[in-house]
């Protein structure tokens, strides 16, 4: 979900004992982070994580992922996709998202931003959901992608592209390694062909596994 949706929940929640912490993956040039978070003018803390530390911290294999977390620190729910669809898919097509799919789109999200405030103001029981749990090869998929990171920024592309190859074969199901490998190669860019051909090659799997509410 985008920043303006975070916001209203923000607002609506502000007299609940409730904080959103927005987190930006932006791993080529955080700092293009930065004007669409002023444009916004949150109330709430926005975070540059280039690094990737909170992806590896709650295993997030995509955006907009969200987790829930309570008063005591507890995870409620771990990380999901945080209320959209694959509806975008249609967006490759001309003429952009049909009426009908947008709309259920947005009424997915309303869902999603409801079940929050009940939760935050009625203290209600929340569907536990199964987290992905942390593997050997995760952990290693994440110490590659990093450090493939750090070498594409200090102009080493040869031994980047090999730490990212790696890290999105160990971990192939992260989204969020292949749009930023793409980025950082400059090859077909997060949102370019090579993207839509990787969405188009899910065929009838989810590229966003719906969350349960």
């Amino acid at each position: 979900m985008d920043l303006p949706v975070w916001q209203a929940l923000t607002d609506d929640l502000a007299d609940e004992a409730f904080t959103v912490i927005a987190v930006s993956f932006d791993t080529r040039a955080p700092e293009q982070s930065r004007p669409w978070i002023e444009a916004v003018n949150p109330t709430y803390p926005c975070l540059l994580d280039p690094e990737h530390e909170v992806a590896d911290l709650y295993n997030m294999i995509n955006v907009p992922n969200a987790v829930w977390i309570d008063e005591q620190g507890r995870i409620v729910r771990p990380a999901e996709t945080a209320g959209t669809g694959d509806e975008f898919r249609s967006m490759v097509d001309p003429g952009g998202i049909p009426r009908d799919d947008l709309a259920r789109m947005m009424e997915r999200r309303q869902r999603y931003v409801e079940a929050i405030k009940e939760w935050v103001r009625n203290g209600a029981d929340v569907r536990a959901t199964a987290g992905r749990a942390h593997t050997r090869d995760d952990a290693h998929a994440f110490a590659h992608f990093r450090f493939g990171a750090w070498l594409a920024r200090h102009g080493r592309d040869d031994e980047a592209r090999a730490q990212l190859a790696e890290a999105r074969r160990l971990k192939p199901d992260s989204w969020a390694f292949k749009r930023q490998s793409w980025e950082l190669e400059e090859v077909g860019k997060a949102g370019g062909p090579d993207f839509w051909a990787a969405v188009k090659a899910l065929g009838d799997d989810a590229y966003y596994p719906l969350a349960d509410i």
